[in-house]
């Protein structure tokens, strides 16, 4: 039998998705300017790798992360954290590798769990389907005797069916029915959100990739499981859950967008935005101009922790100061 996905174009999904395709055009068309996309694919890169490993639990911070992706040493830290990191690495230049291949394999499922799990998994073997029943949470998968047609059906799919619609939804759509196969005894989310990743490359989606969906799921996980739950409860309707979805790829690109800017700098001065600083430029978007007491308000934050966000703002010209120094107030800069 082959899978069709149900799931209903609401007037909130198609705003969502015309939002993200303008913005994508937006990045797409700046990213002509080449010289800034290895520094900003360097740093997807990692924020991807920290976001969907600590979904899973692992415990290194986004710095701790990068350290480990320049070769550097992590003091307090256990050694299956650092090799789930440097697994899903490995297994995001897989991904990229295989970006043109036009049709997906069970044997690229396999070797990409292999990569993804070696040497971290609970229960199971890694690039093996399952063979043993499991539970998450409250939901039971199918058993390990429907696994292997349930994957023919998904891949089926996946290679005729998914280039009908829009990446922004085949991509959501491969998440979830990944997902709630759970082809493997460990290791499906990690999996499931790099099987998600490679559509939005294959689909010619993110050809820079530079895109990072993985750290909207991770800063709210719990939303996460509940839209992963509610497909169930709605009797396989993935309405809610592309609404969802698209509405993490909007935010994403808005803020790589900002990240752009920051890496597009005419400047020596080059700053990797953290989360933090990320917020004040959004807020400075929003609002127009904002004074220094507003700007800590708004952050939750000491005076001298909005200052400390501020300065590499204003030393790589992306914020400017307006106004006397009694009065002065921060607004962006046009690039």
């Amino acid at each position: 039998m082959a899978y069709i996905p149900h799931y209903t174009i609401t007037p909130h999904l198609l705003s969502q998705v015309e939002a993200v395709a303008a913005l994508r055009e937006r990045i797409q068309g700046a990213a002509v300017e080449l010289s800034w996309v290895p520094a900003l694919q360097k740093d997807t890169r990692t924020r991807n790798v920290h976001a969907s490993t600590a979904i899973e639990g692992n415990p290194l911070t986004l710095e701790q992360v990068r350290a480990l992706e320049e070769g550097g040493e992590i003091v307090a830290s256990d050694q299956r954290s650092r090799r789930e990191v440097l697994n899903y690495f490995a297994g995001l230049r897989y991904v990229e590798k295989q970006a043109g291949k036009k049709n997906a394999r069970h044997e690229d499922v396999f070797e990409l769990h292999r990569i993804l799990a070696a040497g971290v998994m609970d229960q199971g073997e890694a690039g093996r389907y399952r063979t043993i029943g499991v539970r998450v949470g409250g939901y039971m998968p199918p058993g390990p005797a429907e696994v292997s047609g349930l994957m023919f059906e998904f891949l089926d799919w996946w290679n005729k069916k998914a280039e009908e619609i829009s990446p922004v939804l085949s991509s959501a759509i491969l998440h979830y029915r990944f997902e709630a196969i759970h082809p493997f005894a460990d290791g499906n989310g990690r999996t499931g959100r790099a099987l998600a990743l490679w559509e939005l490359y294959r689909r010619g989606f993110d050809t820079h990739h530079i895109f990072s969906v993985d750290e909207y799921y991770w800063e709210d996980r719990p939303r996460y499981y509940t839209a992963l739950q509610a497909v169930r409860l709605a009797g396989e309707d993935l309405t809610g859950w592309l609404e969802y979805t698209a509405e993490g790829l909007k935010l994403t690109l808005e803020r790589v967008w900002l990240r752009a800017q920051a890496f597009q700098r005419k400047t020596s001065k080059k700053v990797v935005l953290r989360p933090k600083q990320e917020r004040l430029l959004q807020l400075l978007r929003d609002h127009g101009s904002m004074s220094p007491a507003e700007l800590w308000a708004a952050l939750g934050i000491s005076r001298q922790g909005a200052m400390d966000l501020l300065h590499p703002l204003l030393e790589a010209g992306l914020v400017e100061k307006i106004g006397s120094k009694k009065t002065g107030r921060y607004m962006l800069r046009n690039p």
